[in-house]
């Protein structure tokens, strides 16, 4: 299961880019208790972006996001893909 992201908008530091827990994708599923543990154990990694950039990722990794110190558009055209059924009994809530 990966994310192909399409950035519209340049995205800084400044903007709220996304937040990685850079490894934490290959953990399985992490309970919400843990997440402290994890972040501390494989740090945080800020994401940001150009106008145009792409990127690929696994799609379970640990991500968030703080506010905006200084806002702006942060557009992106995000597509999920999956080669086959959810694990873990995970599903979709999408359209």
């Amino acid at each position: 299961m990966v994310i192909l992201r399409l950035h519209l908008d340049d995205v800084p530091v400044t903007n709220a880019p996304l937040l990685v827990a850079p490894g934490s994708h290959r953990l399985g599923r992490i309970a919400e208790a843990d997440v402290p543990a994890v972040v501390q154990r494989c740090g945080v990694a800020a994401c940001t972006a150009v106008a145009g950039d792409v990127w690929l990722y696994a799609t379970p990794i640990l991500h968030a996001s703080k506010a905006a110190t200084d806002p702006g558009h942060r557009r992106v055209l995000q597509v999920d893909y999956a080669a086959s059924d959810l694990p873990g009994g995970l599903r979709w809530l999408g359209i």
